[in-house]
């Protein structure tokens, strides 16, 4: 049995209320299968749960979560993820219409670009953090000169979601999708502290806050 009662505690509540209040909808699902909208890479930090932040419902996001929310480029006689294997299956068997990328302030991931890290009990964190070492040059090149380290952060954070889209545009499926049209792709940057969402406006080449533009 888990140590942490809390959890087990917390299955029983929501077996009692939400499943209960929403069990039809919920059995449709496992009777039906999934057929979600949207696939949501996000960040593995405990702070930022997709569902939440978005107040989804059970089976409208197909979600993959890792440290920094990184896609590694399409490599499949190479490389061996579960990033790679849940696009696949997002795309070409769940039939996505949209991919949400979202990174989010404070993240330790992009924190961690800026830290030396030592090799040994970190092997493969070190090498998947290279992933983010473009966005980082990149917020170097352009910050200003008196920016603080918090920006230098934050702007990696932004930069980094944007480059994540150039390695998801590296899967074939993906990048036929979006070429016909049946495929949008998002980069989205999640506050932590206010809550807020902006995103990337590519014909700007800027992120803007998602409630002022819904109005």
């Amino acid at each position: 049995m888990l140590k942490n009662s809390t959890l087990l505690k917390g299955n029983d509540y929501f077996k009692k209320s939400y499943f209960k209040k929403n069990e039809l909808k919920l059995l449709d699902l496992a009777e039906n299968g999934q057929h979600p909208k949207a696939l949501f890479i996000g960040c593995a930090d405990s702070r930022v749960i997709p569902n939440l932040i978005t107040q989804s419902n059970p089976g409208d996001l197909f979600v993959l979560r890792n440290v920094g929310n990184f896609v590694a480029p399409y490599k499949p006689d190479e490389d061996f993820h579960a990033t790679a294997s849940g696009i696949e299956y997002a795309v070409t068997a769940l039939n996505v219409s949209e991919i949400i990328i979202c990174g989010h302030t404070q993240c330790g991931a992009i924190a961690a670009l800026y830290s030396d890290i030592e090799e040994a009990p970190f092997v493969h964190t070190k090498k998947w953090l290279t992933l983010g070492e473009k966005a980082k040059s990149l917020a170097k090149l352009t910050i200003k000169e008196d920016a603080t380290k918090t920006q230098l952060l934050r702007l990696t954070e932004k930069l980094s979601v944007v480059f994540q889209i150039e390695n998801l545009l590296t899967y074939p499926y993906v990048k036929k999708g979006v070429a016909n049209g049946t495929i949008q792709i998002h980069a989205w940057i999640y506050d932590i502290h206010s809550g807020e969402i902006e995103f990337y406006d590519p014909d700007a080449s800027t992120f803007k806050v998602l409630s002022e533009e819904k109005g």
